[in-house]
């Protein structure tokens, strides 16, 4: 696909979901690329007049600036716990509608928003979408400093290829919580739940880039058009 094509797509799907904003919501906004889509056309409606009331709760330091700059109002979560919607990217889907999150690293503040929501809209073009997660993507997994190396040598037992994340200088990349981020490469995965258990059990992993049963809808774009599925 085209780079070109797919940026287009990103921003069909984007500004469909922007679409289910409404007035006197409080919006849980995601963290990468077609979020940044999905913030000009909340911008706009506001500019119209067409929203009002609305405030977003961001899931990283890089969407606040981006939504601060659009002129989008925000809270906090310890403000306002309870989100009516949540607008985020994945970087792969499966059949199920379960999610490989973390690309840009917002993944413990993006499942902590998710969890908070009682509706997740999920944005991708149709290169993201997979029988099995893990397939494309390699699994983001944040860890805490101290441990980095004993939660390699976790991932590694259950057959992953890890990567420690690191940035243009080749210095550990830190997340905005201040953690690790270890790129686990499993291949498809057969049992994301039994993972999930696992990783989850793990004291020095914060995060994992799993998301299981927390899309109630996904908005996928491609060269047919757009697909709403729930």
């Amino acid at each position: 696909m085209a780079k070109d094509d797919t940026i287009a797509f990103k921003r069909q799907a984007a500004y469909r979901a922007a679409g289910f904003v409404a007035s006197g919501m409080v919006v849980g906004l995601g963290t990468g690329s077609t979020v940044r889509f999905v913030l000009e056309a909340i911008a706009l409606r506001l500019r119209q007049g067409n929203l009002e009331r609305v405030v977003g709760v961001p899931t990283s330091l890089r969407t606040e600036k981006q939504a601060q700059e659009l002129g989008i109002p925000l809270t906090t979560l310890n403000d306002r716990p309870i989100l009516d919607l949540t607008i985020d990217g994945a970087d792969e889907v499966d059949d199920s509608l379960n999610l490989i999150k973390g690309g840009g690293g917002a993944l413990l503040r993006e499942k902590v928003v998710a969890q908070a929501s009682r509706r997740n809209i999920f944005v991708v073009d149709d290169s993201k979408c997979s029988t099995r997660l893990g397939t494309q993507w390699a699994l983001p997994v944040e860890v805490i400093p101290f441990a980095w190396q004993v939660e390699t040598d976790f991932l590694e037992a259950l057959g992953a290829r890890v990567s420690l994340r690191v940035d243009q200088n080749q210095a550990p990349r830190r997340t905005d919580n201040d953690n690790l981020i270890l790129d686990a490469a499993f291949g498809p995965i057969g049992d994301p739940a039994g993972l999930d258990l696992k990783l989850n059990a793990r004291a020095a992993i914060m995060a994992h880039g799993l998301f299981l049963e927390l899309a109630t809808d996904l908005i996928v774009a491609g060269s047919d058009g757009i697909r709403h599925l729930t």
